[in-house]
């Protein structure tokens, strides 16, 4: 059974950093994509980052380029989402995906999905 759950979620002011992770079981991690959706308050789910499973390369949202970092630890089996210079309206429940061979940016090509977390940041 294949489990995502994320974790790191808060509550931080503009400007602050934040490190949500995502702990993975049930399937081979080095072999999967891992990415990072979010979906503001009365929007529709947004891509953030994917990382390929061996990590050689990374992709990000334009919203996200240069502010967020997303990395993988295959000995912990987690990937995590670095998110520096926080703005009010990077709030949204963040979500982490997982599949073999995605379509990076779009959410419905994605397999397995984690709960979600929720991050907020005031003004």
């Amino acid at each position: 059974q294949v489990q995502l759950v994320e974790s790191g979620g808060g509550l931080v002011p503009a400007g602050d950093s934040l490190r949500v992770s995502c702990a993975v079981s049930g399937l081979t991690f080095s072999s999967y994509t891992m990415g990072w959706f979010r979906q503001p308050p009365g929007k529709e789910r947004e891509f953030v980052a994917a990382i390929m499973g061996n990590g050689r390369a990374a992709y990000y949202g334009d919203s996200v380029r240069g502010r967020f970092t997303i990395s993988n630890d295959n000995t912990r089996n987690t990937v995590y989402l670095q998110m520096n210079s926080l703005k009010p309206e990077d709030t949204a429940v963040y979500y982490c995906a997982a599949d073999s061979a995605p379509s990076i940016r779009v959410g419905s090509s994605w397999s397995y999905w984690g709960q979600g977390t929720q991050v907020t940041v005031s003004s």
